[in-house]
Formats: C-alpha cells, structure tokens, sequence
C-alpha cells in the first residue's frame, strides 16, 4: 500500500504518492487544475466563480473551457515508441511488485515473458502489412507449462512462495508480460494492433485490487499514447480498442486509499475522457460509450463527498467534453444534408438502450423508467466508501465509479476478480461494426441534463442544477442553431428545458438566478425561432418584476417635459378578475403568486440586477428587438414586447432605479438602450430599399398592429361595459356584424384580452342565450369525458356565481355534449346535466379553503350524489372514479387562479397547446422594419436621452448620449419619423436655454472693443458661456441633429426659430441674409455703452474693479463686463460658431416645398399680432438707460424697434421667392403677414416698416415673373401711399428701392404700377427727400426712356409734374447759392455739400431733356386718347411747353440753357401745328409771351444777372423764329394779327428793357428778319386806299416805329408800288379796338394820308 500523506490540502494528490507527468495536463500544480486550451475567468458569485474550500478556507478559481476544444495536438517524442511502451509496462508493474499483493512475482513477470515461448506460440502477435494481429486473452491457453517455467525460474533464483504457495503470475502482471514480448518483434508501432496494446492498461484500471497510485500509472500512460502520436487515425482496429478504453474508465476500480491519491486518479480519467473525445478516434465512439463516458463525469459533478477542487475540474471537464459531443450536431448535419428530420426520425427507431444515470454518492439522480420514482442504487459509509444497498460490503474498500452497470445493481468484485479475462481473440469472425456515436446519445445527453433542472426534484440540490446549467449553457453556446432544428431536441428545449429555467429564475439563490438568466439568455440568442411563445412567457416575466410602477420623482433644475413619454407601467397588464369567488375560485395571494411565477414581483436588488443584465445580453442581439416587434408587438394576440423592453429600459435608466436595484442598473439599462439605437444606426447603410423576400410584408404588419390597437380598446371598453365594447369593435370592422352571434362569439373566443370574469357573467346573462349557444359551437367535445370537456370550456371563461347562470350555462353545455352521438355509458343530456353540476359542486368542495379536509366529499359521498341520475340507472364507477380522481388532484380553474404547484405546469401545457397555431419566430436580419419599430418605440428612448444628458456629470455619459442624439436623429430623419425629430429639437432647445419665448433683456448689452476687433457681452452670451451643459446641447442640436436633416423637421422649427432670433438680437450671429435681397444687413439695436479696453491691463484688482463699478453707476451707465462675463462671452462666441449656424441658415433656403412652409409657419408664430404691441418689453433689474445724445437722453417715443421681426420678416420673404414651389406653398402667407406689418403701421417700427414694404414688393414682383397672383399691385400701393408722411419719408429709400425692382419687370406688373395713382402719389410724397431724390429720378428716368412705352395717358401729367420738380429742384439750389454769394458768405461747401449740389443740377438738367423726350410720345398718345384733337392738344403738348416755360427761367443756367434749347426743338416740332385745330397757337399766348413777362421780371431777374439776359435775347429771337416758322399757317388763324401785334409790343418791352445795345441789334436783326420775310411773301406791303386789310402795315408801323423808326425806310425805302393782283392774306375778324382805329384814321385823312407818305 501506498504511504498515506497526512500533510494533504484541499483535496490535492500528493507528489510521493503519484510521480508527475509532465505530459498529463490533468494533475494539478500550485491547487489550480491547469488545461489546455482554457481560458481563466474570474466571476464574483455566479458560475465559474471563485469558491471557498472548505477544509482550509484556499481561493480555488474556476477555468473555463474554450467554446470548441481543437482537436489535441501531437507532441512529437525524442525516445524510441517501442521503448517508451515498454518502459510504461515496466513501470506500471514496479509499482505492482511494489504492492504487497504482487510482492513476489515471477522472473518471467520482470523479464518480459517465458524463455522458452517463441514466436511462433506467442497468443498476441503485431499487425503487419496487409493483416490484422490476432488477439487471445484467454488463460488457459497458458496452461500448467507457464506455471512449471516459472516455478523453475523461481527456484533458480531462490525465489520461493510464502508458506509453499504457486508462485505463478497475477494475471494483471502476466498480461504486462505479454505486451512486452510482443512489442520485440514489433518495428513500427503505427501498425501494432490498438486493442493489444492497450489490454494490460485497461485489466489494471478495471481492476477493483489495484490501488489508486497503480492505476494512475496505467491512466498516465494511456495519456502519454495519445499525446505522443502512438495511437493514431491509421491504428488497426482503433475503434474497438477505443470502445474498450471507454468501457474500462468508465468501469474503472480501485482500492481506496487516501483522498488526494483516489481524487487525482479521478482527475486522470476525467482528462483521459475528454482526451479521447477530442482525440482522433473520438468520433469512432459509439452512442453506449459515449453515454457511459458523460455518466461518469456527472457522477463526478455530482459527487458531493468529493472535494471541490475535483468536482470543478469534472464540471470543466464535462464542458469540454460537451463542446465535442454537440459539435458533432453540425457534422452530422452536414452528413444529413437537407433531410435533418428524417435523421431525427431514423434515430427514434433505434433501440432505446441508452439511459444516462448519474449518482450521487452512490444515489442515481434520475427517475426509474416505471413509475418515475428515485430508488437508491448505494450509499456512502462512515468511511467515505460506498457500500452495496443489497448487502453489505465484505472486502476491502474499494472506489467504483459509477456503481452501476445496465442499469443493474452490480456487487463490488473482489481483488481476484477481473473484467477483462475473456478473450479478445477475433478468430476469423467477422468484425464487429460500431456504428460512431450520434444523435441518440446526444439526446439522452441533453435529455440528463435538462432533467438535472428539474425545480421540485429534492435530489437535486441547487449546486447540481448550477452545474447542469453550466454545462448546458457551453452545449448551447456550441451547437444551439443545431439543437433548434433536430425536432427531437427542440422538443426537449422547448418543453422540459424552458419549463425548468422559467422556474428556476423565480429562485431567490443568486447563483442558480445567475446561471439560470445566462442559459435561458444563451437558448433565446440561439434557439429562439422555435421558442417564440416560452419567449413571450420569460420576457413578460422579467418585465414584470423589473419595471417600477412609481413615478420618476421630480429634479429640481431638469424641466418634466423632457421625459415624457417614458411609460409608468407595462403594456401586458392583464385585466384583473372579479373577487367574488363564491367558492369556485381561489384566488392566489399575491406573493404566492410571484412565487408561483404568475407575476413579476418585488424581487432583491441583485436579483434585479442580474435580470437587467439578462435583457442586456439579449439586447446586444442586433436585430433582437426588431424580432420581438415583429413577431409580437404586431401580432393581435401577442403583448407588446418590444415597446414593453424598450420602455422598461428606459425607466430603469433613471437614477431612481437604484433605490429598488442597484447602482448598476441604470448604467446597464442606458448601455443597452444605446446600443438599441446603435444597432438601426448601423442597419441604416444597409440597402435602403431591402428585398423583404421571405419576409413579413410591412404593409401587413401595419395593419395587424392598427387592428391590435383597436381590439385592445375594444377589449378594455368590453371589460367595462360588454355592449358597448361589441359596438365599438362592430364600427371598426372587428366584429362584422354584432347581431350575429356567432360573429360576436368567435372574437369573443378567440381573443385573451377580455376579461374571462366579465365573459362569463355576460355570456350567462337571459338576453344572450343565442350568444352562449354560438359560444358553445366553438369547441369539440367528442371523445372527451365530461369533466375534460368542461374543464376545457371554462378554461375559456369564468364561471359566474349566481346559480340561475350556472344553471344556464350547464344546461347549454348539456345539450352540446349531447348533440351528436351520445357518449357510451351516459343516458342523455339530463344525466350530463346533473353529472357537470356535481363536477362544478365537487371542484368547489375540494378546493375551497374555507371546508376543512375531514369534511370533504369522498368519492363514496361523490358517486351516492349521482345515484340514479343516469336514465335511472348509475354511472360506472370507473367512470366517476377517473372523474373525482382528476377533480381532486386538478381544479378547475382559470390557470392565473391556480393556487397550487400545479399552476405553473397547468399554464405551461396551455402554452404549449398555443404553440402549434403559433408558428415559428421570424428572424429579422433586414432593416425593412426598423422605421415602424422606431416609429413606435422612439418616445422613451428620446425622453431618456434627455433626463440623462440634464443629469450626466462625466465626459463619457456625455459622449454616449451626443451618439444616441445624432443617430436617433438619422435615423428619424431617414425613415421620415418627424415626430421624434421635432422631440429631439425640442429637448436640446430647451437643455440649450437659449429657445425661451421670453425675450432676453438686452437693455444691459455692452460693446468691448479691442484694437479692431469687438465682441456684445450680453446677458444671453454670459449665461450660455458659463454653462457647460447648455452650451454642449447648443452644438448637438446643431450640428448633429438639425444639419443635414432639416427637411424632416416639423414643428422643431419653432424652437430653431426661437434660438436663431435670440442670437441675432445678441449679435451673435450675422444678418447675412440681406445680401441676397441686396441690402444693407439688418440694423441691431446699438450697445446702451461702449468699452474700450485696448489700452487697460487685463486685471486691475479688486479696487480698480470697484472704483469702475462705481462710476458707472454715478453715471448711470451699465457697469463694464469683468473678465468672468468677457470669457464666457468669447465661449459663446466660439461655441456658435463651431454650430455653423449661417451655414445651417443657407441650408434651410434649399429645403423642398413641405418643410420650407412648417419653417415659415414657426417664423410667423413669432411676428407680433396685430393687436398685441411689437415688442415685449422685459423690465431690467436697473433703470433702463437710453443712449446718450449730446450729453441728452433720448426719450422712449414711438414704437420700439426689434431687429428680430425683421430676421422674420427677411428669411420668409427670402424662403418664399425661392422658385415657383416655395411660392406656391408659402408665399400667400408670407404676403399676409407683410400686408399685416404694414396695416399696422402706426404700431411699427419704420426700419421694421420699411423692410416690410420692401419685401413684399419683392414678393408681388416674384409672383407676377411666375405667373401667380398672390397679392395685387393697386393694393400694396396704396397701403404705401396710406402712410403718414413721416413713416413714409423714413421708409422712402427701401419704398423706391421696391417700387424699382418691380418696375424693371417689363410687362403687366410694370403697367399696373405706373398707372395707379398711388404709385406717383407715393413718389411726388418723397421724390424730394435728398436721400431718396436720385432713386426717384432714376425711376423716371427709366420710365420715360423704356423701349416699352412706359409713359401713358395714365401718368403722363404725373411724370411731367415730377420732371418739372426735380429742373425746380435745381434752380433753388442755385438760388441758394446765389444767395450766399450774395450775403457775402463765399466761404467754400464741404466737398459732399458741394457734389449734392451738382448731382441736383445735373438731375435738373437730364429731368429738361426728360421733358423734351416727351414730345416723342404725344402724337402716339394724342391717337390713343380718342380725344378731340383741340382737347388732346392741350392735354399732352401744353404741360411739355408749360414744363420749358418755367424752366427757361431757372435760376441755374445749365438747366436753363437746356430747357431754352428743348423748348425751341419743342417749338419748330413737326407735329406741333396743324391746320386741323388752332390750339397749338397758344405757343405765343401761353409759352412765349409769359415767357418773357417772367424774363422781363426784376426778381427773375435778379437770379442770374447775367446769364437773364442772354435768355432775354434767346427768347426775343425765338419769338421771332417762332412766328416766321409758323407764319403761313398762322395767316389762315384769325389771331395772327392779334399775335403779331403782340409780338411787337413783347419786342420793345424787351428793347427798352436796357440790356444795352447788342440785345438792342440782335432782336431788330430778327424783327427784320420777319418783316423782310412779311414783304417778300406779301404779307406787309402797303394797301391801296380803301382796301380792307390795310390795318396790318399802319398798326405795324405804328408799333414798329416806336422803338425802330429807322426801320421803315431800310426795309422800305421808296414807297412800295401797288400791285393789282396782290394776294392778300384771309380776311380776319376786326376787333373792337381795330375798328375804333379805323375810324379814327378815316376821320382824319391828313394823318392817313401823312401816314402813306
């Protein structure tokens, strides 16, 4: 016997007893069982965690197996293999010899075999090349010569036996002997035959007389084969000699020695088992071996006598084994091909001989095949041994693993005894066939350990179920998809496997909760196509206790409108039943029924934290959520699991999670909810058109979930009030019609959401028997006892308690049992009558906890109850028994109601029942759902985004959240889900705290300016910048959220507005947009005070600080910013810019029509209605101070001025006359907010005015270039010409600058301007203004120089009127100047002065030659006038001369000049005369003669001294031209006398108007001009005495001779001759003074007579 250790810890072998190995991996160093290929993990209380021994208190840590054991690998050897062989047999044998039991072996024993066997007798000869050795195990074939050969050897070397014994060889020792002998002849052991070689190792570990020390030796030396390559694929008969190998470790004896010693023998066989599997004959096992092999090892996990240590290392070992074996699953599948089920069909037709039973010290853990209960098969002794339970053990002691052989109690065998004593030999039968293990011993596998789970079974200890799972959970993780579709194992997965773990995760034992989540996490990941329903049932479990039904509490400083939406409780809240049991019912307490797992309840924060990991690793699943959408929140009679999920992980990411958690839950759930969000981000780049072939159609599912919401309803309005819930369904189009009961009783049957309380009260009810009756048509009661079948109709409702209903529904029931073939045994429906309402009586005094047991119904009391009830006669009495036997032990009740262990199993085989017509779980690899899920789940999500991000403190929370924002962002924006975008914005606007309706008090804004570069600090920028938060959601909002998705937002808009507005009033964005419209940038509101810091030191002190505060307040100014407001400030500064906010502004101008209108419409909303007052004024903490103006404050007066309005009124205006889309959709309201600004006036700004009118000129010009008519021109006019005069005169330049923008459109808008009344209304009101002056001139300029003929009888006077203004305009600032020369005053006008003054004269002289390009277009509009041509005459030609007229005498000279020269074109124009009319002739009355009565004029001229009589001269001789030019046709007029008369009088008023002598010279060179021309033409020659006509020549001469009474004789200097035949002119009309004059001259013949000399 070995040395026992008595130094042993913790269960380790000690190296004296057993000599290490350095090729086995299985013995332990340093207490820690070291594999191959395995990973360490270190996990605090759950499965392969750290565990404490308990003799020593060492820290033993678990390792974990690699998911898949790579095949082992060889090591190549340096020795010699036969050697190596040989030196194993040696050293197993030494020790042998060692032991007392073959102290005295023979020299044949040592020496390797008898001297004189040779060769040819050897029973076991190696393999050669084409043959297989033959085997002979037998004894007896050695006969009495070994024996006799041995005792001679032994004689000779004086060995002699004890008290005269044989000193023949032990057979173990012998067949050492053998091997050796054999291995002489062999030379290559590749082809050594498998089961020779390894028969002496496997006697010894069989044997039940070896010790522990010896077997290892044999269990190490079969390693060292396999780990050096000596046994490989190529073996002879490597599939027999591995069956044997099974056989023997599996089978392995020994005698028990000390704890350390029998442990590391177990550890051996534990690593050469898993070696053999992963090893290269392991797939040559056949189902028995296989099966034996994994009952050993959990018997070994099952072993609770055995140390911890081992009972770790056989569960890794199981793991690794269980790896190998479930991985065959996919071999065979791939062997199966398609026809995986008809392989699980052909394996079920095998013979079922394969039972796995694994003990516990010696007690099997699995039920008996006959009645399914546990018997014994050992027990332990005192002594740690096992003893027989048939007798007592008699010998030494002795280990034997696993006690247990065909399911046999088999007696431990003596030390003589050996197991493989018959021979091996194959004769020459033909070989065994083993088939390699498959299917069926895969099974039985899984089968024992999903039994291991079994919740009620109290021989399974918690610590046996914890390793069962931990196995399973390996076999899941390897071959799970396998398993999921083998119809045999997913039936075990789906039935007995879910049913155990759904139970098992209501422990309260955290490591059974823990690995109990991870398997039943790890079947879901895997197996969860066939568990769609087990799926529905564990997460509505786990929702059910995890989800707080308690509102989030309060934060003070976090708004509640950011987390709305995050649901209080869960959807699948069933509807609750009546509490008026009448003692039919037993309502389950409710902590019993958490217990039960019919509700989820108060579990212990690790408890919950554990489970909120589960959903965690569930979550990670990518499209996991997406199938739990699918698959139920879009099925009618499915819960909402995906929105329950996801609004459970929302709720329990708020920090108030951990007061019933712990701390880790909220992280956990937020990491999961993020990685929700992650995952549909990621999807995104997936097609975004998939192909949803073999898929659910979307369209479909649409409206599955619309029907599922409306039953629901329906559902819970039945619950309330029956009818109306059947009404309101029948108008949705859920029920067809609800006066057809069987519509009615089919939804009523088919749907789990009514309440089965209210359903049986309503269907008991004498107004619906009709309904009761179709109700009763839906089920099938044939071959079904009555109790079955009324167990199963109410199932479907609950009894009521009032007997008239009972007795309603028996009696219906009665009848429909009975309508077709009535059942064997039963008379009629009135015998079932009374029989069912015996059951109902029985069922309540059975299970009524108010009747005491001793007074319950017997089944005598229950068949005496029923005698004669049958026709008369009694029910059999097997009949009633099987009745009141399934009564008692099963009540009947609605399985939420049970009150016993029977509830969970009776709701599981309804569950069970469901799956059939529930089909399989769709997987969802495709992104085609995600919009719809997104578009029903996205409210928590967003909600919980927003608390946390108001409640982070740490960098990467922050970090997380920003991602969760910008990818719910995308993916809203890309699936069109405007809503959660428009959240989004408005959770970060209001985080941000810039987006507030009210106004920021910019009364305190203060301008620093450094060197050239200034920055407004302002109460918005100072609060902003020092806000860390508000600031990073600023960003987030901008440039994650709303850039690039601008065209989804929808009503968000309002809060980008509101954000936009408030920066721009601050100065902390730019008015860029003013360029495209080509203006000036919108004016702010100046800085109430300016600072200037270029030249003070950055930090003056405390005192310096102090003196600046305090003169600023004795000046009553604003204190000046400090260095703290000055930064956050530029913080601001940077932090909008980096938003790239103007980019966004560019952005929004290219948005389509629909979200360009939802933008307009949010800007509106902040325009001022109409009777409200245009600016909010915010009271200031201080006085506000206006701005300083010449040492003098400004009073407040008029309206304010909000530059914000008009931001508005600018980005409408620029959104709408985008193109022809924009305008159509936004430019009617853009048009009536600007009419609206502009009707009000008198309560508006005139810089907001202004703009206003601009814009919408702008607007009306857009629309008429595309065709639409929004606003009418004649309207806008004249609401501009409405104004007062000095709104108008302010809003002049921008007024004019619309008007001319509209005018350059050639065509109807320009037409409709310029002839509406107040358009020039409008420009005579302003065209003075100096600033507006050259845009008014301008724009008649263009008007009288178009192509287009501008100029109509409309406008004409109105554009000579304003022409004649502007040559007005100029002659008074050449008075002005006059007039200071004049005053002495010749000081020299500032050069702007001075070009103001040019501009205006050359403005007067282009408006002269303006005028005389008039004259182009009166023949054209005297045409189109229809006017006589007398009236069109003086319409069109008198205001041009009446224009010239006056401006002949401007004072300034150019203009002047320019009007004389237009007015002489004007004058001698072609189609100024004409012998059709004669009131063209007022050119002498109305042009000239006044003319020169002005010319004539001190004051006129006085104005221009010099140059007045130049233009005296000008005009003289232009009279005279005039009247020569048109002298013929003015011969025909009756006052051409009358006018040339007056002509001479004009003529000596200008002679004697003392201009000296050259004026004198050059007027009587034109008189003379005319009358050599009247001469010539007969005009003027003197008439014959008597002749009428002679008038002309006396009164001109008379007239003539006044002021040149030379000129007579030089034109006539002899008298004229008298032509007889002179052709006179037209006799004219005398008039009154003529004909006086005449008869003075004919009373006085000397005077005529002297007046002809």
């Amino acid at each position: 016997m070995a040395p026992e250790n008595p130094q042993r810890t913790a269960g380790l072998p000690s190296q004296e007893t057993v000599p290490h190995d350095p090729t086995d991996e299985s013995v332990p160093t340093s207490g820690v069982p070291q594999g191959r290929d395995h990973r360490r993990l270190e996990v605090s209380g759950g499965r392969n965690g750290t565990t404490m021994d308990q003799r020593n208190g060492l820290h033993l840590e678990a390792t974990l197996p690699a998911e898949v054991m790579p095949r082992r690998r060889k090591i190549p050897v340096a020795v010699d293999a036969v050697a190596l062989i040989t030196t194993e047999c040696i050293t197993v044998t030494s020790a042998m010899r060692k032991h007392a039991r073959w102290a005295h072996s023979s020299v044949s024993a040592i020496l390797g075999g008898s001297p004189s066997t040779s060769k040819s007798d050897e029973t076991i000869t190696p393999a050669r090349e084409n043959e297989e050795p033959e085997v002979s195990l037998g004894l007896s074939s050695m006969g009495m010569k070994s024996a006799s050969n041995d005792f001679l050897l032994g004689s000779r070397w004086g060995l002699r036996g004890k008290k005269g014994k044989s000193l023949q060889d032990d057979p173990l020792i012998a067949a050492f002997a053998r091997l050796r002998n054999d291995l002489r002849w062999c030379t290559d052991i590749k082809i050594f035959d498998i089961p020779a070689l390894l028969h002496p190792f496997l006697q010894v570990i069989r044997s039940s007389s070896t010790s522990a020390s010896i077997t290892s030796l044999a269990l190490v030396a079969i390693t060292k084969f396999f780990a050096y390559g000596l046994i490989s694929q190529e073996s002879p008969r490597l599939a027999l000699g591995m069956q044997l190998l099974s056989a023997a470790i599996t089978h392995c004896r020994f005698e028990a020695s000390d704890s350390a010693a029998d442990e590391t023998v177990l550890l051996r066989i534990l690593k050469l088992m898993e070696g053999i599997l992963s090893g290269p004959g392991g797939e040559l096992l056949g189902d028995e071996s296989v099966c034996e092999m994994m009952e050993t090892g959990l018997s070994m996990c099952c072993q609770i006598r055995l140390s911890e240590l081992l009972r770790r290392s056989a569960e890794m070992s199981m793991s690794s084994m269980c790896q190998v074996v479930f991985e065959r699953l996919k071999t065979l599948e791939i062997e199966a091909g398609e026809n995986v089920e008809a392989m699980d069909e052909a394996s079920r037709d095998s013979p079922n001989s394969l039972k796995l039973a694994p003990s516990v010290d010696g007690i099997s853990v699995m039920p008996n095949s006959t009645d399914g209960e546990l018997k014994p098969t050992a027990k332990v002794d005192d002594k740690g041994g096992t003893q027989s339970s048939t007798e007592e053990n008699q010998g030494s002691t002795s280990l034997d693993l696993p006690l247990k052989d065909n399911g046999s109690i088999v007696e431990r065998a003596s030390a003589s005894a050996v197991e493989l004593s018959q021979p091996l030999a194959k004769s020459h039968e033909e070989p065994v066939s083993i088939r390699p293990y498959g299917l069926p011993s895969i099974r039985e596998l899984f089968r024992v350990l999903v039994d291991l789970l079994q919740p009620h079974n109290k021989q399974h200890g918690d610590s046996m179920r914890v390793m069962a799972l931990r196995i399973i959970d390996v076999s899941l993780e390897v071959a799970g998809p396998s398993i999921a579709r083998h119809p045999s194992l997913a039936m075990l997965a789906k039935d007995d496997l879910c049913r155990y773990l759904f139970q098992l995760v209501r422990s309260e034992n955290m490591t059974l909760l823990n690995e109990s989540l991870r398997v039943a996490g790890t079947l879901l990941h895997t197996c969860r196509s066939v568990l769609k329903l087990q799926q529905e049932l564990f997460l509505s479990y786990l929702v059910a206790c995890l989800h707080p039904r308690v509102e989030i509490p309060a934060e003070p400083g976090i708004d509640r409108t950011l987390y709305e939406g995050v649901p209080d409780a869960p959807k699948l809240v069933r509807p609750t039943t009546s509490s008026n049991s009448s003692g039919r019912s037993t309502p389950v307490p409710i902590k019993d029924r958490q217990k039960l797992g019919m509700e989820g309840g108060s579990r212990k924060p690790d408890a919950r934290e554990a489970m909120v990991e589960s959903i965690g690793a569930l979550s990670r699943i990518p499209s996991y959520l997406v199938e739990l959408f699918v698959n139920y929140d879009c099925e009618v009679d499915r819960a909402d699991l995906c929105e329950d999920m996801i609004g459970l992980l929302a709720r329990n990411a708020f920090p108030d999670a951990a007061t019933w958690s712990t701390t880790n839950v909220p992280a956990l759930c937020l990491d999961a909810l993020l990685g929700h969000v992650q995952f549909i981000a990621d999807r995104l780049q997936q097609d975004p058109q998939p192909q949803l072939d073999g898929y659910p159609d979307p369209e479909e599912l649409r409206e599955q979930r619309a029907r599922k919401k409306i039953v629901i309803r329906g559902a819970t309005r039945f619950n309330e009030h029956p009818r109306s819930g059947i009404a309101y369904l029948a108008s949705q189009g859920i029920i067809d019609n609800p006066d057809n009961a069987h519509s009615v009783a089919a939804f009523l049957r088919g749907t789990a959401r009514v309440s089965k309380s209210v359903l049986g009260d309503f269907l008991s009810k004498k107004a619906n028997d009709q309904l009761l009756k179709a109700f009763m048509d839906l089920f099938d009661f044939n071959n079904k006892r009555v109790d079955q079948a009324l167990r199963e109709l109410l199932n479907s409702f609950r009894l009521p308690g009032e007997a008239p209903l009972i007795e309603r529904i028996v009696e219906e029931f009665s009848e429909k049992y009975c309508a077709g073939a009535t059942p064997a045994g039963i008379s009629g429906k009135d015998a079932v009558h009374v029989l069912a309402y015996a059951i109902i009586i029985l069922n309540t005094d059975q299970h009524n906890p108010s009747v005491k047991d001793e007074k319950r119904m017997t089944y005598t009391d229950f068949a005496k109850n029923l005698r004669g009830v049958n026709g008369g006669a009694n029910f059999e009495p097997e009949y009633l028994q099987q009745i009141y036997d399934s009564i008692r032990t099963n009540e009947i009740i609605l399985p939420e109601e049970h009150s016993t262990a029977r509830a969970f199993d009776y709701a599981w085989e309804e569950l069970l029942l469901k799956t059939r017509s529930a089909g399989d779980l769709v997987l969802c690899d495709t992104n085609g759902f995600d919009a719809d899920m997104f578009r029903a789940t996205w409210r928590p999500i967003v909600a919980t985004l927003s608390y946390v991000f108001m409640s982070a403190s740490e960098d990467v929370v922050f970090s997380r959240i920003n991602t969760g924002f910008l990818q719910c962002a995308q993916i809203a924006a890309t699936y069109g889900i405007t809503e959660a975008l428009d959240r989004i914005v408005y959770c970060l606007s209001s985080i941000s705290t810039i987006a507030q309706d009210r106004p920021w008090n910019t009364s305190l804004n203060t301008k620093v300016q450094r060197g050239k570069e200034s920055v407004m600090v302002s109460e918005l920028a100072v609060k902003l910048g020092g806000n860390f938060r508000a600031k990073l959601a600023t960003y987030v909002l901008f440039q994650y959220v709303v850039h690039g998705n601008v065209h989804e937002i929808r009503s968000g808009w309002k809060n980008i507005v509101q954000i936009w507005l408030n920066l721009f009033a601050n100065s902390l964005i730019s008015p860029s947009l003013s360029r495209q419209l080509g203006l000036d940038p919108i004016p702010l509101q100046t800085a109430t005070h300016v600072v200037d810091r270029a030249d003070k030191p950055a930090d003056g002190g405390f005192i310096s600080s102090f003196f600046s505060t305090i003169s600023s307040y004795t000046a009553d100014d604003p204190p000046e910013p400090s260095e703290e407001e000055l930064t956050y400030t530029m913080t601001t500064v940077d932090c909008i810019v980096n938003c790239h906010v103007e980019d966004l502004l560019s952005e929004v101008t290219r948005m389509p029509p629909r979200a360009t209108k939802d933008l307009v419409l949010a800007l509106l909303e902040q325009l001022p209605q109409d009777s409200s007052p245009a600016v909010i004024v915010v009271k200031p903490e201080r006085p506000s101070t206006p701005i300083k103006t010449n040492g003098h404050r400004q009073g407040n007066r008029g309206p304010q001025y909000d530059p914000s309005h008009v931001y508005v009124l600018e980005l409408i205006t620029l959104l709408a006359i985008r193109d022809q889309s924009t305008l159509s959709a936004v430019g009617e309201l853009v048009a009536d907010a600007l009419q609206n600004v502009i009707r009000n006036a008198a309560a508006t700004h005139f810089l907001t005015l202004s703009r206003a009118i601009f814009y919408l000129l702008l607007l009306l010009q857009k629309s008429v270039i595309q065709d639409q008519s929004l606003v009418r021109a004649p309207v806008v006019l004249h609401m501009i010409s409405s104004l007062d005069q000095p709104k108008l005169e302010k809003s002049a330049a921008l007024v004019l600058k619309g008007l001319i923008v509209c005018i350059k459109v050639s065509g109807t808008l320009r037409n409709e301007i310029i002839n509406t009344p107040d358009f020039w209304s409008t420009i005579e009101r302003v065209h003075t203004i100096p600033t507006v002056s050259p845009s008014v001139f301008s724009l008649l300029k263009a008007i009288v120089e178009d192509r287009a003929p501008a100029t109509t009888a409309d406008n004409y006077e109105f554009v000579i009127g304003l022409l004649n203004s502007f040559a007005n305009a100029g002659g008074a600032a050449a008075a002005s100047r006059q007039q200071r020369v004049v005053n002495g005053r010749r000081t020299q006008p500032q050069e702007q002065s001075q070009t103001r003054e040019n501009d205006v004269f050359q403005r007067g002289e282009e408006a002269v030659s303006l005028v005389y390009q008039l004259t182009n277009r009166v023949p054209a509009l005297i045409k189109q006038s229809h006017l006589a041509k007398n009236e069109a005459w003086m319409a069109y030609w008198s205001p041009i001369f009446e224009c010239l007229r006056m401006q002949c005498e401007n004072p300034h000279r150019g203009i002047r000049r320019r009007a004389f020269s237009c007015l002489q074109s004007a004058l001698q124009s072609a189609e100024l005369a004409s012998h059709d009319h004669q009131e063209w002739t007022a050119i002498f009355s109305e042009v000239l003669f006044p003319l020169i009565e002005r010319l004539l004029q001190p004051e006129v001229y006085q104005t221009d001294p010099v140059g007045m009589g130049e233009t005296r001269v000008a005009v003289a001789k232009l009279l005279c031209k005039v009247f020569l030019h048109y002298l013929v046709t003015l011969a025909e007029w009756e006052g051409m006398m009358e006018t040339w008369f007056r002509i001479l009088e004009e003529v000596n008023r200008l002679m004697q108007s003392g201009q000296g002598s050259g004026m004198e010279e050059e007027i009587s060179e034109s008189l003379k001009n005319i009358l050599y021309f009247m001469k010539s033409d007969g005009y003027l020659v003197l008439p014959p005495p008597g002749e009428k006509g002679a008038t002309i020549w006396h009164e001109t001469w008379k007239r003539v001779d006044r002021f040149l009474p030379t000129m007579r004789k030089e034109i006539f200097p002899d008298p004229p001759p008298q032509r007889q035949h002179q052709q006179h002119p037209p006799k004219q009309k005398k008039t009154s003074t003529e004909q006086g004059r005449e008869g003075e001259k004919s009373a006085d013949p000397k005077d005529s007579g002297g007046e002809e000399k």
